[in-house]
């Protein structure tokens, strides 16, 4: 996960924000219900999010400072979103590794242990 940013929004796009939340007047048509303010809200963070380069689910506010005022993470553009995956695999791949390794220590340990204390095991000489 990356950390996360602070970010100062326009004016006008805490405006596009809020008018997003306002509730949607429902006109009886054949076409389905409206967005509901919630869905509206989201899509107009998602926007804001695609246009300043965060990603819109992690949005909070910061403490003390004004609307406009929030924190995010960062998005991801492809090739950090590949070499992640990549890192993230091999950390996985290296952490099996030493738990195998650290298996196998143990087990030769436990199998050099039973081999010494049995009376009928002979030293090989070398």
């Amino acid at each position: 996960m990356y950390p996360r940013t602070n970010y100062e929004m326009t004016q006008e796009d805490l405006d596009v924000i809020l008018d997003a939340c306002k509730p949607v007047p429902m006109i009886m048509l054949h076409i389905g219900t409206p967005s509901s303010p919630q869905e509206n809200a989201n899509c107009a963070w998602a926007a804001l999010g695609k246009k300043m380069g965060f990603d819109y689910m992690t949005v909070q506010p910061i403490p003390g400072k004004g609307t406009k005022f929030f924190s995010a993470v960062p998005s991801e553009n492809e090739t950090q979103r590949l070499e992640r995956i990549a890192r993230e695999t091999e950390e996985k791949r290296s952490a099996n590794i030493k738990k195998l390794e650290a298996r196998i220590a143990s087990a030769q340990a436990e199998l050099d242990s039973a081999i010494a204390a049995d009376p009928r095991h002979e030293e090989p000489h070398g």
